[in-house]
């Protein structure tokens, strides 16, 4: 016999599971909602041309791609130029890599329709060729919210708001608001002279945290760039303080950067304004770099309370031309997302779910017998009707069978007629041990909390 498996980096969800991630889900959809995002969703899966060349080359090497139909293939080997070539070919289509391209690519299409700026939200499933590890999978769910049509900073604080709303309704303290600017790095890529050389810059930069200082380093110097270059890089990401003594020390490192300054301009905006207050204050971090090559003006990263050993559960930031790719130049935008899948590991690991994110059937009424069925029947729909989960035993099996599967489904209360007790409703709460025996009108005001 087969074992039976699913493919690597990808999970089943239990009733338990998908109760806490529905939790997480509600309060994100909530907070969107609240600020004025709309809903939106795209397919699973886009043309392998609308995503190719938009990550970077790292992120075009994790995208999914997916075999065209055996007819199709036969003769389309030989019209390649290249290997390139060959695989847009045989492989037409690809699973999302994230949201933010297929959402420019709808933008795009629908330009004629959209009111600017346009306020959207997708929470959907994307899919990376990732090497499956703790809080990495090759399939999970994004929760993005993105602000198109509009340049204004205040769109970037009040995504920094969303995020710290959102958290702190979880449950979280202590998690980590990182922000830089992409003006910025440019302004350090023209410090060291080496402009032709920013995204190779800030894709070495980008993981400090994962191969440390000396791997910088060695990245910097594979990728081309002198020693006295790197040591350059290395102090500026260096540079410590608050957030206004870094945004000082910038100002003077980048005084001959026209774009840099800029950057820092945009940042002191942001990092300094009154217009709101944090639980978790914004801090300027200067090895942020966010290798995704669409952005343009501040970045973000949220990462998990140090407690927990797991990183990032967001990032976004401003692409001002992302629609050019698609032919539609001029339009900015900025956007964040969540790793719900990271945060719900979080929360797991933290217990910080509430006991309502676990709650599933409330009340058991156990099977009545048949002579009492459509009694039995009418008080399960009134307790449905008060928003009461009820579920009824639709098997004729004895009472002791029937407690033993509500205590296995962890339903707090159990409901039964006795057949020389008309007109009496039984009722148990399992975890307190009470017994109570009402009357049926009494049913509607019983507090099954």
């Amino acid at each position: 016999m087969t074992k039976l498996s699913i493919p690597q980096g990808t999970r089943d969800f239990g009733p338990e599971v998908v109760r806490k991630r529905n939790y997480i889900f509600a309060t994100i959809r909530k907070t969107f909602e609240l600020y004025g995002f709309q809903p939106l969703e795209t397919p699973a899966m886009e043309n392998t041309s609308t995503l190719l060349g938009k990550y970077g080359d790292e992120g075009d090497r994790l995208i999914f791609k997916i075999l065209n139909n055996g007819a199709q293939i036969y003769g389309q080997a030989q019209m390649a130029k290249d290997a390139h070539e060959l695989g847009l070919l045989l492989c037409e289509k690809a699973m999302k890599y994230d949201l933010t391209i297929p959402f420019a690519r709808y933008v795009v299409m629908n330009q004629g329709k959209l009111v600017l700026p346009f306020k959207r939200y997708q929470i959907q499933p994307v899919w990376r060729g990732d090497r499956p590890q703790r809080g990495r999978y090759r399939e999970f769910y994004q929760c993005d919210a993105d602000v198109i049509g509009s340049n204004s900073l205040i769109n970037e604080i009040e995504l920094l708001k969303i995020y710290d709303t959102v958290l702190t309704e979880l449950g979280l303290t202590s998690y980590q608001l990182k922000i830089n600017n992409r003006k910025i790095l440019t302004g350090l890529a023209e410090l060291v002279g080496r402009p032709e050389l920013m995204t190779d810059i800030t894709v070495a930069i980008d993981k400090l945290d994962k191969i440390g200082d000396s791997g910088v380093r060695q990245e910097l110097a594979e990728r081309g760039l002198l020693p006295a270059e790197i040591d350059t890089i290395m102090n500026f990401i260096a540079v410590s303080g608050s957030n206004e003594e870094k945004l000082e020390k910038l100002g003077q490192l980048l005084a001959n950067s026209e774009t840099g300054l800029k950057g820092v301009e945009e940042l002191r905006y942001i990092a300094t304004s009154k217009l709101t207050t944090f639980n978790e204050a914004p801090v300027i971090d200067l090895t942020l770099a966010r290798g995704l090559n669409y952005y343009t003006g501040m970045i973000v990263e949220v990462k998990a309370p140090a407690s927990v050993n797991m990183g990032s559960i967001g990032g976004g930031g401003r692409y001002d031309d992302l629609t050019g790719l698609f032919g539609l130049p001029g339009i900015s935008g900025v956007g964040i997302s969540f790793g719900v899948d990271r945060i719900y590991d979080v929360l797991e690991e933290l217990q910080l779910f509430p006991a309502a994110a676990q709650q599933g059937t409330q009340v058991l009424f156990f099977y009545p017998g048949e002579s009492r069925m459509a009694e039995a029947f009418n008080y399960v729909m009134q307790m449905r009707g008060k928003g009461v989960i009820t579920e009824l035993y639709a098997e004729n099996i004895k009472q002791d069978k029937q407690y033993k599967y509500a205590e296995k489904r962890n339903i707090p209360f159990i409901a039964y007629l006795e057949d020389n007790e008309p007109g009496t409703i039984f009722i148990k709460n399992i975890p307190a041990k009470q017994r109570f025996a009402i009357k049926p009108e009494e049913l509607a005001e019983f507090d099954f909390g």
